[in-house]
């Protein structure tokens, strides 16, 4: 559940974040009541930590919770997902509040073309400042965030989606040339006009710095067949994964995770599965009343599709960050996430980081290793 946060991380002083509490603000202002997941233990973990939680919902036969806490030193997309593979940041990836002059010299250079922005920026914001100037000039608009993110926009019909997805490659080449450890490169591909505005399409793209060996490439040598949905496989820059399947939005996440769980299966399988609407589209552009109705129906979702996990089959949901809707600013929160369970391999450490996914995965594949 991309964002969802559960609020509380020691440290989110250091990043601006104190108060940060992304389930806690909308159990508190939203009404919020999300019974599947209390069946697999939110409300516990919730309870006590942060302003108000619902009723107690009876949990599922073999269900497990904990709350973990990041280890490595980041509050974006990147490093939570390759802790919750088992990899620790030890140094932070790199960000900028521009990028240098002889960077962007050369990355013209190399595409061809001049670029415009080069600024801390939110992404419907600079769409509204530079959209048009970039339909007028050709000129593709390049920001970044608090996150160590290259973010490159350009007009679908305009510009042309391949163009820039070849731009935002080449991007990524020049930064891995340069041993700049940015965490991804973002085609942001928009449309519309300046008279009716413009809007980002569905056509996103990130390309991802390679990981160090993580736990998807243990469990692939194992024979674990590993199946990424929604954007997982630019996360982890395609390694680890025999199949892919993009997906433009938590509703078609939710029904391939569906369709892949019910398919004949041949061995030991792995369905790792990215939902990103809870970010994108309510936690950054500061939406609470979106951001509570996409986490209903995904809870109804759930209520729906967990009597058909069978006993040995296990279920882990998490996050990766947080992204409180009531926090000022557009950008990630520093928070504790969630770790609800099926049929755990092992106990949950109640005071674990992100690798315990990491090692519950391992414990469940490899348990005869």
């Amino acid at each position: 559940m991309d964002s969802v946060g559960c609020g509380g991380a020691p440290d989110a002083v250091d990043f601006g974040d104190a108060g940060a509490d992304t389930l806690g603000h909308l159990f508190q202002h939203e009404g919020l009541e999300l019974p599947n997941l209390a069946s697999l233990g939110l409300y516990e973990i919730m309870r006590g930590r942060s302003a108000v939680v619902p009723e107690a919902v009876p949990l599922r036969a073999g269900a497990a919770a904990c709350r973990l806490t990041e280890k490595s030193i980041g509050k974006d997309t990147t490093t939570g997902h390759w802790e919750l593979a088992g990899v620790v940041l030890e140094q932070p990836f790199v960000t900028f509040a521009s990028f240098p002059e002889e960077l962007m010299a050369e990355l013209e250079a190399r595409t061809g073309v001049c670029f415009i922005g080069n600024c801390v920026a939110s992404g419907t914001e600079i769409l509204v400042r530079l959209g048009e100037e970039h339909c007028r000039s050709g000129m593709p608009i390049l920001y970044t965030s608090a996150d160590s993110v290259m973010q490159i926009a350009a007009h679908e019909e305009c510009f042309g989606l391949a163009r820039l997805l070849e731009i935002c490659a080449q991007a990524r080449a020049l930064l891995d040339a340069r041993g700049l450890r940015v965490g991804r490169v973002i085609a942001r591909p928009f449309a519309g006009n300046a008279q009716e505005g413009f809007s980002r399409t569905a056509n996103r793209r990130d390309f991802s710095l390679e990981p160090p060996t993580m736990v998807l490439d243990r469990l692939q040598e194992a024979g674990v067949k590993i199946t990424g949905v929604g954007k997982i496989s630019d996360i982890f820059a395609g390694r680890g994964l025999a199949e892919s399947v993009p997906t433009k939005s938590n509703a078609a996440g939710m029904a391939v995770m569906e369709r892949l769980w019910q398919r004949e299966r041949e061995g030991d399988e792995l369905i790792v599965a990215n939902l990103v609407d809870f970010d994108m589209l309510y936690g950054h552009r500061r939406d609470p009343t979106g951001y509570a109705q996409a986490l209903r129906e995904f809870d109804a979702w759930l209520g729906r599709w967990l009597p058909q996990v069978a006993e040995g089959e296990f279920v882990c949901i998490t996050a990766d960050h947080g992204n409180d809707p009531y926090h000022p600013g557009t950008d990630h929160t520093r928070e504790q996430v969630p770790l609800l369970t099926l049929h755990s391999p092992s106990p949950l450490h109640q005071s674990g980081d992100f690798t315990q996914v990491a090692e519950l995965l391992e414990r469940f594949f490899l348990r005869n290793e």
